[in-house]
């Protein structure tokens, strides 16, 4: 249980529905301080009728008990009283077992009316409401025979009896008001802990889910330009005698490229050691349907030869999130060619129109042999990535290797009107 979910002032509430972290099972709740304030009420009161109802008795004319045939039983009924009065300290314990104990007392003993009301409540609070009727309709059959053995001097038969009837209702209907409140509040606190819980896992899912998406950003952006590094370095290592103009522009490229994925591997770093993804840096614009013909030519630049066909209505409309999705299926595409059909030329058509869809295919020769130098290195989870981008989007993605014999990969993006 965290810190939000303890009361304030945890002593003023029933001891049935605090916050007791030291109570030991098998024990049930410690007494709260209120608690113990109700409990000496009840005693006090408790007490105090019974010595009101033993001096009533004793009296020469009683108010509302029933003159006694013989004396003895005065002070008698007054020890009965008594010990229910010394009952009530355990009575949050075994209040069942106490008020069927003591249930045949009520059959006589006026003096311990106050306190068996006393017990029976706290029954009707503490347990289940088929309880609490079963011992209710037990109570209605000892009120009239109680009425019959001790009958009120100044009021009839019935009327005695319809008394108790309303006094054992009203203490009825006011436990079950208590009970029914304490579960309220019970339902309410548990609600609130689960919320919390639920929300922390929200919080831990989409921190999870951000830097998931993070990843597969930076497993993209970074394979691309390692494979741009990879194919110029190659150039170098296998053209020794190329002029130095293009030496020259061959190690600039490789210098930028590895100065931009040293950029992009510095912000994810950080944003993945940040325990809130909202305090990193802000990220950089995300690249869009308009960003393509850069992508195609970083990719000529370094040798491929790349046919690009662009046939798409109102490109100035294409969302946001469907531009950047074509854009990182053309640089998975462009990136898979380079690392395994080195030399292959490379075809590209992105088609579309307003509630037409967006549609991009990139195909290439399948390798024939091995390549002209060493295979760069993947993890294979690029295409994967790519598929879980397109079914979030709702589109579809096919690749493989077509009847042509060349390597296929096609995917379509939806695009409302």
């Amino acid at each position: 249980m965290t810190s939000a979910a303890v009361p304030e002032h945890p002593w003023l509430l029933p001891g049935a529905i605090s916050v007791d972290p030291t109570a030991r099972a098998g024990r049930g709740p410690r007494r709260t301080t209120r608690d113990w304030v109700i409990d000496c009420l009840c005693f006090l009161l408790s007490l105090g009728w019974v010595l009101l109802a033993t001096a009533d008795a004793a009296g020469p004319d009683p108010e509302f008990s029933t003159p006694l045939p013989q004396r003895w039983m005065i002070p008698a009924d007054a020890l009965v009283g008594l010990v229910c009065c010394a009952l009530l300290w355990v009575r949050r314990r075994w209040p069942l077992g106490l008020l069927v104990a003591t249930t045949p007392l009520t059959l006589f003993s006026m003096a311990a009316a106050v306190p068996l009301l006393i017990i029976y409540f706290t029954v009707v609070v503490h347990r289940r409401t088929a309880v609490a009727l079963a011992v209710s309709a037990a109570g209605l059959v000892t009120n009239a025979v109680f009425s019959y053995l001790r009958p009120d001097p100044h009021m009839p038969y019935w009327a005695t009896v319809a008394w108790g009837v309303v006094v054992g209702l009203s203490v009825l209907a006011w436990g079950m008001f208590v009970r029914a409140r304490r579960q309220l509040v019970v339902s309410l606190r548990e609600r609130a802990e689960r919320a919390e819980a639920e929300q922390q896992l929200r919080v831990a899912q989409a921190r999870h889910l951000e830097r998931t998406r993070i990843a597969r950003e930076m497993h993209d952006v970074l394979a691309h330009r390692i494979s741009l590094l990879s194919l110029h370095a190659g150039a170098l290592e296998f053209r020794p005698d190329a002029a130095p103009q293009e030496v020259a522009r061959a190690a600039g490229v490789i210098r930028a490229s590895a100065h931009a994925a040293l950029q992009d591997l510095r912000e994810v770093i950080g944003v993945l050691r940040a325990e809130n993804t909202a305090e990193a840096d802000p990220e950089r614009p995300q690249p869009t349907l308009g960003d393509l013909p850069v992508l195609v030519e970083e990719s000529r630049s370094a040798g491929v030869r790349i046919g690009m066909r662009e046939v798409v209505t109102s490109v100035e409309r294409v969302p946001a999130a469907v531009g950047r999705s074509v854009y990182r299926i053309v640089q998975e595409g462009l990136t898979n060619a380079r690392k395994h059909a080195a030399g292959a030329a490379v075809t590209l058509d992105v088609t579309g129109a307003p509630g037409e869809g967006l549609s991009v295919e990139i195909r290439n020769r399948w390798p024939v042999g091995g390549g002209a130098g060493p295979e760069i290195p993947g993890a294979g989870t690029g295409l994967v990535g790519i598929a879980e981008r397109v079914s979030l989007a709702g589109g579809r993605l096919e690749y493989g290797r077509d009847d042509s014999g060349d390597f296929r990969l096609a995917a379509w993006l939806p695009w409302p009107a």
